[in-house]
């Protein structure tokens, strides 16, 4: 069953993706994704463009964060973000962070791909056009965490790095941990070569011992497809799963996402689909204060 559920007429018009798995009968946790239609942004970001470094006017950006808050029923003085630079930084956002990028780059969390927090009333957020967004919910110590992983956050297993930092600042067991793996492109349309192959297959060897295949075998085969002209096609969601399992988390504690953002133009942005010219979706998550 698909977890991101597509709400068509959310709020004031913006039209979200909901973790409904996590969000229904827990009215303090909000967790989703948003899409490309119901902002005010202009070709070729048109509509609802989160990313503040893709050349859309700063003042349109920032109107279709507020209407996200506002159709979540969040302030805007809550929602939290970094400058992401395809790394492996995690950090761990405070109540004196809350706000911080919201309306300016320069404000926002610098060099960094991942944030956690365990703060009521504070709204994360990061920005994908085809990258996976990777979702973290620890509820036995109320704790909450997003990722943003392309292949170079991949490689350098974001994802694990996340989890390690959650059990560092909040106790989370990685056995109590939640997690999500939201819209992003699908092994159906991310081809790849040269370093990137190398990169995943060294990466996938490691996950051998999770089902007992080994070396380049069925693991590896099955994540990094080679098509035998020098490319492959690339699984990352289910390389982050992988990572997730191999760090500790239930695998009937993951969610994945079927949506595909290159197969699906009409209402996601595609960096790759659409040559490099186009707007940001938004992953979200936050638990309101008591």
């Amino acid at each position: 069953m698909e977890p991101f559920v597509w709400d068509q007429a959310s709020g004031d018009g913006a039209s979200l993706f909901t973790l409904s798995e996590w969000v229904t009968g827990n009215n303090a946790l909000t967790a989703g994704f948003t899409t490309r239609l119901g902002g005010v942004s202009r070709e070729p970001w048109a509509s609802f463009n989160m990313g503040l470094h893709v050349g859309d006017r700063d003042e349109d950006v920032v109107a279709n964060r507020q209407r996200l808050a506002e159709a979540l029923g969040w302030p805007f003085e809550a929602f939290t973000c970094a400058e992401q630079v395809h790394g492996d930084r995690v950090h761990a956002v405070t109540a004196a962070d809350a706000g911080r990028g919201r309306d300016s780059r320069a404000s926002a969390l610098q060099d960094t791909d991942a944030l956690i927090t365990n703060e009521r009333g504070v709204l994360l957020a990061s920005f994908y056009a085809d990258c996976v967004p990777l979702y973290f919910w620890d509820p036995a110590h109320e704790a909450i965490g997003l990722a943003h992983a392309g292949w170079k956050g991949t490689a350098a297993e974001i994802a694990a790095r996340t989890i390690e930092a959650m059990h560092a600042e909040f106790s989370s067991e990685p056995a109590q941990i939640r997690c999500a793996i939201g819209p992003a492109i699908g092994s159906c349309c991310y081809e790849v070569d040269g370093l990137v192959i190398e990169r995943m297959e060294q990466l996938c060897s490691s996950f051998a011992s999770l089902n007992g295949s080994g070396g380049t075998g069925p693991v590896t085969a099955d994540l990094v497809q080679r098509k035998g002209n020098g490319k492959a096609m690339l699984d990352l969601k289910e390389i982050n799963r992988h990572i997730m399992i191999k760090a500790g988390i239930l695998p009937i504690h993951i969610e994945l996402s079927k949506w595909c953002s290159s197969c699906r133009t009409d209402l996601l942005f595609s960096h790759r689909a659409e040559n490099g010219s186009t707007g940001r979706m938004a992953s979200w998550i936050g638990m309101e204060k008591r």
